[in-house]
């Protein structure tokens, strides 16, 4: 409904319909973080939900900070920074399940009502995807809980989605589904193992060779490194920036995924070597690799076939 929306009221009703969907699947009697986490994103989103309002009515009447003022409720609801200080807390009470949604589905309909506003705020979405790609990558050095540090890799991620959305919508798009690969894979995995703290990843849980190589395959691929598929829409990325004269953006994510790519490997490194010798007796030999555990490696190694044929095509 906000997405396919014709004027600027219904998309606010389209999202704060999805605002009201998404607080019941946060709360959990499971779960004693909950409610704090559900009061914070509720809190967060219903003053962006009040500042689209406002900017929507005073739209008609010509005042000039209508469109910035628009622009930072959509930033704010999708959790860019420097309005991200919601967006980790929410994420530590939450499961897993519950941070995919978070970190991918909830940034589609803000993302899609901001690049009606890119010709009114093309400068406040440059200053944010700057900040985004610094925050997402300086963020998450210091963090030992897992979902935590995964929020901060999705608001450096934020930072090239929002770069992407100056190029194209059809460029933006590309990387959202690739992330949203990425991502989920890796969520997912965390969700299996219950593993909600580095530490948790050192366990005898985690001596399973053959997930922690599709792990270890899908942290290089979020973090963007040839040649896994991750690597592919930040290269074409790359090079529309370079093309449109972007070149001072393109500087700053580069150097935010470079970061990013430190603590990918330190949690890579925590379940795929770190292990001690004397848990070997426990580990369960399995014939056969299952067809989850295929598809994940042929889906994050797509990159590997990809990367050549995109070089003769440019």
């Amino acid at each position: 409904m906000a997405v396919s929306s014709s004027s600027w009221f219904t998309a606010w009703m389209g999202l704060e319909l999805n605002l009201l969907s998404f607080i019941p699947l946060i709360s959990s009697e499971t779960n004693q973080f909950s409610s704090e986490a559900s009061l914070k994103y509720f809190l967060t989103q219903a003053l962006a939900s009040a500042m689209i309002l406002l900017a929507a009515s005073t739209m008609t009447t010509g005042v000039m900070f209508s469109p910035y003022l628009l622009s930072t409720a959509l930033l704010i609801k999708m959790g860019a920074a420097p309005f991200h200080m919601w967006f980790p807390m929410v994420a530590e009470g939450l499961g897993w399940l519950q941070f995919i949604i978070l970190s991918t589905f909830q940034k589609i309909a803000p993302m899609v009502l901001l690049s009606y506003t890119l010709e009114e705020s093309h400068q406040l979405i440059l200053l944010v995807a700057t900040t985004s790609a610094l925050v997402g990558a300086l963020g998450g050095i210091n963090q030992l809980m897992l979902r935590k540090m995964m929020s901060y890799s999705s608001i450096g991620h934020t930072a090239w989605m929002l770069s992407a959305l100056l190029i194209s919508e059809s460029l933006w798009f590309i990387y959202f589904m690739v992330y949203c690969i990425t991502s989920i894979t890796i969520a997912l995995f965390f969700y299996y193992k219950q593993a909600y703290h580095l530490t948790h990843l050192t366990s005898s849980s985690f001596q399973n060779t053959q997930q922690s190589t599709i792990m270890f395959m899908s942290l290089l691929s979020l973090g963007g490194l040839p040649p896994f598929t991750g690597f592919i829409p930040k290269w074409i990325t790359i090079q529309e920036l370079a093309v449109s004269s972007y070149t001072f953006l393109a500087f700053f994510l580069i150097l935010g995924t470079l970061i990013n790519l430190y603590y990918y490997l330190r949690l890579a490194l925590g379940s795929f070597m770190m292990n001690s010798p004397m848990l070997k007796w426990q580990f369960i030999q399995e014939g056969k690799m299952s067809g989850f555990n295929m598809f994940m490696m042929l889906l994050n190694m797509a990159g590997l076939f990809m990367s050549p044929l995109f070089f003769m095509l440019n």
